[in-house]
């Protein structure tokens, strides 16, 4: 029955005067900071937001960047096409992989991580810990971790 009444007040117009009286507490640093982070707030939590950056006349950036509108705030977030190239039984193999990836400057993403760090015996279920990067990095990052030393999936180490 409790979740019911939250389930009620989601979306209404409480909600809306809550965000609002607290998006006006904050600062105006705050207010900024919050609005880089938009994509992981609600769609009513983003429009309180711009309301308040509006009313006060204030950017999402810091001085000196390009100006923009807050109608970027209310932006959706972008999704990118991203490859798996490799898959990992355990996490630390996963993690170590996706470490060389970043020290190289590639922008890499764990699939189904959380899911095993949970429980280890679901990933065989899952097919492991999908080591994903964007298409125009793939080829690249496939190099790097062939020739690194890593463990694969077989459990060896390639010899040199």
């Amino acid at each position: 029955m409790a979740g019911a009444g939250f389930g009620s007040k989601f979306g209404s117009w409480e909600e809306r005067q809550r965000l609002s009286q607290l998006y006006a507490a904050m600062s105006d640093g705050e207010l900024r900071e919050l609005a880089r982070e938009a994509a992981s707030l609600t769609d009513e939590a983003r429009t309180a937001l711009a309301s308040e950056m509006e009313r006060r006349e204030i950017s999402a950036e810091e001085p000196g960047d390009e100006e923009e509108s807050s109608e970027a705030i209310l932006r959706e977030p972008e999704f990118r096409d991203l490859l798996t190239i490799r898959q990992y039984r355990d996490l630390p193999q996963a993690l170590l992989a996706k470490s060389v990836l970043e020290s190289a400057g590639i922008e890499c993403f764990l699939g189904d991580d959380n899911l095993i760090r949970m429980d280890w015996l679901w990933s065989n279920l899952l097919g492991g810990i999908k080591l994903r990067v964007r298409q125009e990095d793939a080829l690249v990052a496939s190099r790097l971790l062939e020739g690194d030393g890593l463990p694969r999936d077989d459990g060896e180490t390639p010899k040199e």
